[in-house]
């Protein structure tokens, strides 16, 4: 036996954040989709941007970096024991964040978030709000939503898609936005929830563990993806059928497209829901959103 295999060796304790580790607390790769839905809400008002820019670049800031930063920096609080069973090497559970650090900047953007919100008006000071309640709803005891395959990714999918598209139509209009919009906007929003639960699967044993029941937990993982196929492609049918009715044949036809790439990418998801998952969020999402642009500029047109 080794002299060195026999020594305890204590690591040094930190008593300040890792600067990049706190980076990585926001994850910065989940900024785009609620800065992608303000952009679409931008565009469906039919506004021109033209003396408006303040308003869209402090929505995309706040809608992106701020909230949904705030808002992964509470659930990697809230799921710190969760993360040391999946993800040991997340920054909380790594002690890269020390101590109530991961808590600290949670609260402290979220105090950010509600006075950048302040600053865009009534209608983007009260979607802030909705979107800090859902944030903390989502992630924190009592309510904790993301305990339920149903609610949280729900949840989840109307914070990220159908608040920041209302939001933006409504800032660049300063004024409630049509129901064409709010419709398409929720529309989009329930659609997310199949992405949503394909993020799940990444969790699955660490959420079995602590008693989520996350869709890919209580279905199982291919039952559940084709529960999230579903979920994604009936509302963007529903909104091609909309946008016919409308008035809008070549903006429905494209979204229709996108959806085809989308029902290709899901026959292939289906063959192995667990190994291809991290493939088709890369893959089959893209299409998501550009027929969620699609549709915008129709509205917008």
């Amino acid at each position: 036996m080794s002299v060195t295999s026999d020594l305890h060796i204590d690591q040094p304790t930190r008593r300040w954040p890792e600067p990049r580790a706190t980076l990585t607390l926001l994850k910065p790769h989940t900024w785009f989709p609620p800065m992608w839905a303000y952009l679409c809400g931008v565009v469906s008002a039919g506004v021109s941007p033209a003396d408006n820019w303040f308003l869209i670049i402090l929505g995309v800031v706040l809608a992106g970096p701020i909230v949904c930063g705030m808002s992964q920096a509470a659930n990697d609080w809230c799921d710190r024991h969760v993360d040391a069973i999946n993800e040991p090497d997340r920054p909380i559970p790594s002690g890269r964040i020390p101590g109530r650090w991961g808590f600290y900047i949670a609260l402290a953007m979220t105090a950010l978030g509600l006075i950048v919100g302040y600053m865009l008006g009534p209608w983007g000071f009260g979607a802030t709000i909705l979107a800090v309640i859902a944030a903390w709803s989502y992630s924190a005891e009592p309510i904790r939503a993301k305990k339920s395959g149903l609610w949280g990714p729900g949840l989840c999918g109307l914070a990220y898609e159908t608040l920041p598209w209302i939001t933006g139509a409504a800032v660049i209009s300063a004024g409630a936005p049509s129901a064409q919009t709010i419709l398409i906007a929720v529309l989009y929003g329930l659609g997310a929830h199949g992405i949503m639960t394909l993020n799940d699967f990444k969790a699955i044993a660490g959420d079995r563990a602590m008693g989520l029941r996350s869709l890919p937990v209580t279905l199982g993982p291919d039952r559940a993806a084709r529960v999230a196929c579903w979920v994604m492609a009936v509302p963007q049918a529903s909104v091609i059928g909309l946008l016919t009715v409308w008035g809008h044949p070549f903006h429905a036809l494209g979204v229709a497209a996108m959806l085809a790439v989308q029902l290709g990418a899901m026959r292939v998801l289906l063959r192995d829901p667990e190994g291809k998952t991290p493939w088709y969020q890369g893959m089959g999402i893209l299409f998501y959103i550009s027929g969620m642009m699609i549709t915008a500029t129709a509205l917008g047109g």
